[in-house]
């Protein structure tokens, strides 16, 4: 038997990849909760994450959440990479299975979407980035997955997304309270949010 290390897996392919103006090739990766969980671990650790919920969380713990979800049909988590650099994890979910669908009328064809950046790079902030992978989440929902809304529910407090998400042409909806989840394999707390939506017309126009 070979006392040759074992080659760690290959990441998942992309489900959608995209050029994009003077920020290089974005794609987006299924996440992989045992590889990913690292990277994860270090952006939700710290404290500008905070409305992401996970600050006290362990590495492993992460990793548990992402395998939970990674075996549902309604919820999906997703690498971003900008060649090959990983820039932001993506969550989609369908509404009616999700305890947003408590609080808003959905839609045939709405898609919710979570999207949490990772930390600015040794450059800083880059102007128009967060823009651009905005723009990019839209087309990978839009065009490629076909859908003809989308939903965010970012904290109230989280005035930063929001001001966000409407700078990019989402139609902020009402503030509505989303209800505390406590099942074996999940807790969510009560969580009060500011509904937004995109449309495809907006998006994508047409």
């Amino acid at each position: 038997m070979s006392d040759l290390p074992t080659a760690a897996p290959a990441p998942a392919a992309a489900v959608h990849r995209q050029a994009v103006d003077g920020c290089g090739t974005v794609t987006v990766r299924p996440l992989d909760p045992d590889t990913d969980a690292g990277t994860v671990h270090t952006w939700v650790r710290e404290e500008r994450a905070v409305f992401w919920g996970m600050t006290g969380l362990t590495r492993d713990q992460v990793a548990e959440i992402y395998a939970h979800m990674a075996g549902l049909d309604t919820h999906h988590a997703f690498l971003v990479e900008r060649d090959g650099d990983p820039v932001a994890l993506l969550q989609t979910y369908e509404p009616d299975a999700d305890r947003v669908g408590e609080c808003y009328e959905v839609r045939p064809g709405d898609l919710g979407l979570h999207l949490l950046l990772a930390p600015a790079g040794p450059g800083g902030a880059r102007p128009g980035w967060t823009s651009a992978l905005l723009t990019v989440v839209a087309d990978y929902v839009f065009r490629t997955l076909g859908r003809t809304r989308v939903v965010v529910d970012p904290d109230v407090r989280n005035e930063k997304a929001v001001a966000r998400f409407l700078r990019q042409g989402f139609t902020a909806g009402p503030v509505v309270v989303l209800p505390e989840v406590d099942l074996p394999d999940v807790y969510l707390p009560r969580k009060e949010s500011q509904l937004a939506f995109l449309t495809r017309q907006v998006a994508c126009g047409g």
